[in-house]
């Protein structure tokens, strides 16, 4: 008969340890909601132990924060091939996986949680949305962004995180309409704004060369089109 020996932990691996065990709980609830002693029996170690590594509940939540807050980033790293729509859609996939996953937590993210207020979670929410907007330009190939372009992307990426917080409430909508819808939403935002701005009218002029009548924004167009009334019968409208 063998006798098991549990190994002990490094510091930085015992810590990475309490901040995975922390996000899989506030996946599930609220971080207000989850006791230091609930995250304590979960990595299998004493309450006493957890304040060793965390000075308090505040600063483990600001640190399972940060992870959450890069992995969240990392959704919108996408490869430049192929058609924007199609790129922007794999993108929302991912972002409304992470979304549905960790939907307490994710809830806690955008609105602080625990931390709600403190200049360090407030940096981290800034820098998801920082990465998304460069990350969506960088797609669009454009450098330096014209005001208005600079408008539809930081409207989209906040559009984007306000649609995820209230599917949340209820699931009402099918998860792939919305990611889909978002796509059009980006595509809706950019025409507008197009209408208005000679130079925004070429970068969509510029979108739209790469993309297929098959790809999210040509449904798009074909769903608009399908809006319109035809003409009325002998020619004349009544």
């Amino acid at each position: 008969m063998t006798t098991g020996v549990r190994r002990r932990m490094g510091v930085e691996e015992r810590r990475q340890q309490l901040i995975g065990v922390a996000l899989e709980l506030f996946s599930h609830r609220s971080p207000d909601d989850v006791s230091i002693d609930e995250i304590a029996a979960a990595a299998g170690i004493s309450r006493p132990l957890v304040y060793h590594y965390f000075p308090g509940k505040l600063s483990l939540y600001e640190a399972a924060l940060r992870r959450a807050a890069d992995e969240l980033a990392e959704r919108f790293v996408e490869p430049h091939e192929g058609p924007l729509g199609a790129r922007l859609l794999r993108v929302m996939g991912r972002y409304f996986a992470f979304v549905d996953e960790h939907g307490p937590g994710f809830s806690a993210l955008l609105r602080g949680g625990p931390a709600a207020g403190s200049s360090r979670a407030n940096a981290m929410i800034d820098e998801v949305r920082q990465a998304a907007y460069e990350q969506i330009l960088l797609h669009i190939g454009v450098r330096q962004p014209p005001a208005r372009l600079e408008l539809v992307v930081r409207s989209w990426v906040s559009l984007a995180e306000s649609t995820a917080l209230l599917w949340l409430d209820g699931r009402r909508i099918p998860r792939a309409e919305l990611e889909l819808q978002l796509v059009h939403d980006f595509a809706a935002l950019a025409a507008v704004s197009a209408a208005y701005d000679e130079e925004m009218a070429g970068i969509l002029v510029d979108i739209l060369a790469g993309e297929p009548a098959d790809g999210p924004f040509g449904e798009l167009v074909g769903r608009l089109a399908a809006l319109v009334p035809g003409p009325r019968e002998g020619g004349q409208d009544r």
